[in-house]
């Protein structure tokens, strides 16, 4: 998959830091859809921004559920000014069926206690402590994002549920047995709308290792009001449960905590409550150092 770079995000009408994951650094070769609303939805209100920016000589790369092309408009400008849409969510690969059958290579998987906490940065930022300490390590995308910016993956979200446990073995296929394959989570075990994808990438990754990721100031699931986020220790044992189910010795290794809204201090705090509490090493990927976490994680490995 190869996009023009560097790329001008795109935000529309974006309310919420959550609504606008999708976005990073800006450029000017490709409009990219920064936004990534529930249901993946192009909205009318941003098609005269999609075409104006098509005329003014960018591609358009888009994360949504709907094609760029299925928009008139957006086709037609494209096709008048020879620019290309790239729907990221889209492929043409046919995934088979899951088998359940052991691969060699070691597997990292983050998990979530809800939806847009740090999956994605996570396991981008223990790849790259995987490669410093000197371990074969690849970062493996399966949303919209994690392919724009590693280039390569599979928009999980995006397969039809038969084949989701076969898209993920097709990801992470066999490998080294010293090899580690960092995959990208999505949704969550406990998300009312999102718990089967989870679940097809959970059975297909067949992970060695678990990484549970949670915002610790979160108690709802996210635009879902009422919906509670169980403890720690109960999603814990779900998506332990469940891994085991095509991998009798997957083990959740560590915790991810996004801390980001406090001071480096109470950060430090709730990181230190939260291993007292759970019995796991915990840590914040933006703040802590990974090193010690990924020795960890490959001694229990």
């Amino acid at each position: 998959m190869s996009f023009a770079l560097p790329y001008l995000i795109f935000l529309g009408d974006a309310q919420t830091d959550l609504d606008a994951k999708t976005a990073f650094a800006a450029g000017a070769r490709s409009l990219l859809i920064g936004v990534a609303p529930v249901g993946g939805h192009i909205n009318p209100k941003w098609i005269p921004a999609l075409v104006q920016a098509l005329e003014a000589g960018l591609d358009i790369v888009s994360g949504m559920h709907t094609r760029l092309e299925s928009v008139p408009e957006i086709a037609e400008a494209a096709r008048r000014t020879g620019r290309t849409l790239h729907n990221v969510r889209h492929g043409e690969t046919a995934f088979p069926v899951g088998t359940g059958q052991k691969r060699p290579g070691k597997r990292l998987l983050a998990v979530g206690a809800d939806c847009a906490l740090g999956k994605k940065y996570t396991t981008l930022a223990l790849a790259r402590a995987f490669q410093a300490a000197g371990h074969k390590a690849t970062f493996r995308a399966t949303g919209q994002t994690g392919i724009m910016i590693s280039g390569a993956g599979v928009a999980i979200d995006a397969v039809v549920a038969d084949f989701l446990a076969g898209a993920a073995e097709t990801l992470s296929p066999a490998n080294d047995p010293d090899h580690w394959d960092i995959i990208e989570g999505q949704g969550s075990l406990v998300h009312p709308g999102y718990a089967g994808v989870s679940l097809g990438l959970l059975h297909g990754s067949q992970p060695d290792a678990l990484v549970l990721c949670h915002d610790p100031f979160r108690t709802e699931i996210d635009e879902y009001p009422g919906f509670m986020i169980p403890p720690l220790s109960t999603v814990i044992n779900l998506n332990v449960q469940m891994a085991r189910r095509t991998n009798p010795a997957a083990k959740c290794v560590a915790i991810a905590l996004n801390t980001s809204s406090v001071s480096r201090e109470e950060g430090a705090a709730i990181l230190r409550d939260c291993e007292q509490a759970e019995g796991l090493p915990c840590f914040d990927p933006m703040r802590s150092d990974l090193g010690p976490i990924v020795a960890g994680i490959v001694a229990a490995c």
